[in-house]
């Protein structure tokens, strides 16, 4: 967990990581990942004056009358995507994590969807992309690689699916998931590629990551 320095009072923020597919593990497949199985995503406008074109999960800034982080992350998820928050079911809240560059001590919700409803995006000039992105393409060792920043020595895991190249907080976070729970598949973990260079590609920018 990285935590605030003492001397900032940080905001508060979540996301939601949301996972959908079917409750009964496969015995076949890695840590019994089910067929099926997704996680709801978002991109962001590229038209936007920060993190245009970045993929995040559902989240962003808490309100005074939230009380807590799961109302939190319901509530930007809804406003982003047009989800019910009736059909999801929060499972636990994983430790905060301080954001730097943003701010923000972001607490993430995993949470699972049993009754998954229609989703969309809400505000254009706010997200170009909501995507229920399959499991099984994340863990696809041709998915993932590695980000890194020559001159600040800065490193992200990264996955690429749909044209969606996912990095940064939010690949950490999947990156995160997919260890603890088992999914995981063994991956080239020595392909490296240059940062900015393949955030030009996406049109994204190492600014605020």
């Amino acid at each position: 967990m990285l935590s605030a320095p003492d001397d900032v009072t940080p905001r508060h923020a979540a996301v939601l990581m949301l996972f959908a597919g079917p409750e009964k593990a496969d015995p076949v497949t890695p840590g019994g990942l089910p067929d099926g199985a997704d996680v709801l995503l978002t991109q962001r406008a590229s038209t936007m004056r920060q993190h245009r074109g970045q993929v995040a999960f559902p989240g962003g800034a808490a309100d005074e009358e939230d009380g807590n982080p799961i109302v939190t992350a319901l509530r930007e998820a809804q406003e982003e995507t047009g989800l019910d928050p009736v059909g999801v079911r929060p499972l636990v809240l994983l430790p905060r994590i301080y954001i730097p560059p943003s701010g923000f001590d972001v607490t993430p919700v995993l949470a699972y969807w049993p009754k998954p409803s229609p989703v969309s995006v809400v505000d254009p000039s706010e997200a170009s992309r909501v995507a229920r992105v399959p499991v099984h393409e994340l863990i696809e060792p041709e998915n993932r690689f590695v980000l890194r920043h020559a001159e600040f020595g800065y490193e992200s895991p990264a996955f690429l699916t749909d044209g969606m190249l996912i990095w940064g907080f939010t690949a950490g976070l999947l990156a995160g998931m997919l260890t603890v729970s088992g999914w995981e598949k063994p991956w080239d973990e020595s392909d490296v590629r240059d940062m900015e260079t393949t955030l030009a590609e996406y049109g994204m920018e190492v600014r605020g990551r």
